[in-house]
């Protein structure tokens, strides 16, 4: 199963332009890198909706952090620790 999980972007990392950029995000402590070129309004402290290494959107706070709980309780979260990012 594919499934979308919020992060928080902790940090912008690299910017070749407006458009494509990368960041830092935690996934309740597992941080990842993360393409952000479809999130261009995103900022440091936002919570973002990452599908396979790329950011799809901004997500609310609350939702977020519900969303992550439930991933977590159904057991969701063993590939993020893989070492798998988008660098």
């Amino acid at each position: 199963m594919c499934l979308a999980i919020p992060g928080k972007l902790t940090a912008i990392t690299g910017q070749l332009d407006e458009t494509f950029r990368f960041g830092r995000v935690s996934f309740g402590g597992i941080m990842k890198d993360v393409n952000l070129s479809m999130v261009p309004e995103a900022n440091v402290g936002d919570y973002v909706l990452v599908h396979v290494g790329v950011a799809i959107c901004v997500v609310d706070e609350e939702e977020a952090k519900k969303t992550f709980s439930y991933i977590k309780q159904i057991g969701e979260l063993n590939d993020l620790d893989s070492g798998n990012s988008v660098t």
